[in-house]
Parts: structure tokens; sequence; C-alpha cells
């Protein structure tokens, strides 16, 4: 049995009798637990192209409803090349489109912006696990 100083800002401090090997052991015991049953939140990433064909697009929408439905947040980027540069509103055209077809499981987080040659958009889960 050892002597523990339990609150050393009370006055008087207060002092239990206790095993500190078992209480230390049963807290790292406790904090393992917690650990297991947290989910981490990771960003995916899904890159779309303007001129993107119907099937490769509903490929890529799948991965951005499953990223969303496991708890991770997607950042859509929306690559451009050559002239499609002078053209955003395509890219922003397919951009709606991702975000209304997954609107049931997830929400717009950031809004689309133009960096350079690309745009990015990043999607948030309507529920957290």
């Amino acid at each position: 049995m050892d002597l523990v100083e339990v609150a050393a800002d009370a006055r008087p401090p207060v002092c239990r009798l206790m095993d500190y090997g078992k209480y230390k052991y049963e807290e790292a015991r406790k904090a393992r637990e917690a650990k297991k049953k947290q989910h981490t939140m990771q960003v995916k990433e899904v890159k779309y192209r303007p001129g993107i064909e119907e099937h490769d697009y509903a490929f890529k929408t799948r991965h951005v409803r499953r990223f969303l439905e496991d708890g991770d947040k997607v950042k859509v980027t929306m690559m451009f090349r050559g002239r499609q540069l002078s053209h955003p509103e395509l890219g922003l055209e397919v951009l709606e489109k991702v975000v209304e077809d997954v609107n049931d499981v997830g929400k717009i987080e950031s809004q689309p912006t133009r960096e350079g040659r690309t745009m990015i958009m990043v999607l948030a889960p309507l529920n957290t696990k």
C-alpha cells in the first residue's frame, strides 16, 4: 500500500492509501479501451476532370459516397488542363452534380475554390460515428 496525494490544491491536502501500481494499470487499461472505440476522421481525395464520361463519374461518385458513409471527409479536386482552364464553369457544374448526388450522406464543408489549375471542394459526412 502507498500513500498517494489525491488533491494537492485542497486545504488541507487530501491523501489516500492505495496500491499505486494497480491504480496506474487500471488507468492505462481505461485509456486503451477508450482509444479502441474512437474513430479518427481522415480526408480522402477524389479527382475529377471537366469532360468526365458518365461511367467514370458514377464510379468516382460511388467512392465519394462510400467514404462519406464511413465517416471520412472527402476532398473533391477538379483538375483543368489546356483550354479547359478558360471554362471553369464546366468543372463547377460537375462539382455541383457531385454535391447533388451525395447530399443524403454529406454536406459541403468548404465551397469550391480555384487554385491555379485545380478547383477544390471539401465534403463532410452528415452523421459522424
